[in-house]
């Protein structure tokens, strides 16, 4: 178990592959800790230094006293990435990750010279939808509303299965503070401007059938972004790293190939 003392945050993190190696970074969704990226993980090529880790307020990282904002959890991602000497890594973002990776991207060019943006927007929602989803959180706690978010995630043949048991789990269990002071810092973020700006490589990737971020929402971020790629998973809702772990890997691998960082 690893932890990086920021101050005012600890970040729980995990390396796997050489020190000295070409980088990917991870960053994951509102609710999932960094096991999200366990079976994409063991698909993709070998020798590449794979750093993955919990945001403030979820997994095994310190839960700071809400409410987060954006600047916050991409500062923490900085400074994560300077606490381990990264530079010019390939930074896979999904859901709320993916807003991370944009505002990374937009600070820290030296840091990043790829970005994947998976199930995720240059704004989503809106802020009263998520106000009103931080109210239910801090009267109930996020157990209420776990089956309900539960299916936006998954395609409803994998909830049937039983085999998105363990993620409910996962999200009832995320600290109400954290997953609220997460959802107040994507209500407060709007990024189709510095987006625009962006010009590095991008990887954009949807699920057909996911219910918060949906493929037209996921298209129109990454078509800001000139000479991007956008890819659709047929079948899976807002984790296609979880429903079809061999089809991410893949996207993941040719991108990986296509900007030269294997």
């Amino acid at each position: 178990m690893q932890m990086a003392d920021l101050g005012d945050v600890a970040l729980h993190y995990r390396v796997d592959g050489p020190d000295d190696a070409p980088t990917v970074v991870f960053a994951n969704s509102l609710g999932t800790d960094f096991r999200l990226w366990d079976d994409v993980l063991a698909l993709l090529p070998q020798g590449l230094r794979y750093v993955r880790y919990d945001k403030r307020g979820h997994g095994l990282s310190s839960c700071p006293q809400g409410p987060y904002s954006m600047g916050a959890l991409v500062r923490d991602a900085e400074r994560l990435l300077d606490h381990l000497n990264v530079r010019d890594c390939v930074f896979v973002g999904l859901s709320i990750g993916g807003l991370i990776a944009q505002g990374l991207a937009v600070k820290r060019l030296d840091q990043v010279r790829a970005i994947v943006l998976s199930n995720t927007a240059a704004k989503i929602g809106t802020a009263q939808m998520w106000q009103d989803r931080i109210d239910a959180i801090k009267a109930d706690g996020v157990e209420p509303m776990a089956d309900g978010i539960i299916d936006r995630w998954f395609a409803k043949p994998f909830v049937a299965s039983g085999a998105a048991l363990p993620w409910r789990n996962m999200l009832a269990r995320t600290p109400a503070e954290g997953y609220a002071g997460c959802c107040a810092a994507i209500a407060g973020t709007d990024f189709y401007t510095p987006t625009s700006g962006l010009t590095l490589p991008t990887l954009g990737i949807a699920g057909t059938e996911d219910g918060s971020t949906p493929p037209d929402l996921v298209r129109e971020t990454v078509d800001l972004i000139k000479g991007s790629r956008f890819e659709l998973i047929r079948g899976v809702g807002h984790l296609p790293c979880v429903e079809k772990p061999e089809q991410y890997a893949a996207l993941l691998t040719q991108f990986l190939k296509d900007v030269g960082h294997v």
